[in-house]
């Protein structure tokens, strides 16, 4: 069963229901608002921004756990479903040739920022990997 949420600026967008679809979000995410590095997204402790998480850059990680929240905002929520996608797309990614050494959620989570902060990482990298990584999982469920 899925749900729906309205972001502010949007009409409403029905909820991921399982990892397929919570990677394809994601990955829409990213190609409206960008990749961003080093954080899960610009001013994360809203000091300077008082703009919607959902509307900003997004780490992979924060545009997985962002799209995968209830509201559709929260970039530092992790559900089932968030963890889930994250653990299957860490088992994806090599970063230097290998592959997650721990499957402990906090390391999963590290493979895939370690993966999404390297120089020159694209949008369009980012937004690939994901919809492969969707495709994939659809073929294997």
């Amino acid at each position: 069963m899925t749900a729906s949420f309205q972001t502010p600026d949007t009409a409403p967008t029905v909820r991921p229901a399982d990892v397929s679809a919570a990677f394809r979000a994601a990955a829409r995410l990213i190609a409206a608002n960008g990749h961003h590095q080093g954080d899960y997204l610009p001013d994360p402790f809203d000091r300077r921004t008082s703009s919607p998480h959902s509307s900003r850059p997004l780490s992979i990680v924060a545009a997985i756990r962002c799209v995968a929240s209830p509201g559709g905002d929260n970039p530092r929520l992790a559900t089932e479903l968030s963890e889930a996608a994250v653990k299957v797309l860490a088992h994806r990614l090599e970063v230097e040739g290998e592959p997650p050494w721990s499957d402990a959620p906090r390391w999963l989570e590290n493979h895939v920022d370690c993966w999404g902060d390297l120089p020159g990482r694209t949008v369009e990298s980012v937004v690939a990997v994901l919809e492969a990584a969707a495709d994939a999982n659809e073929v294997s469920a």
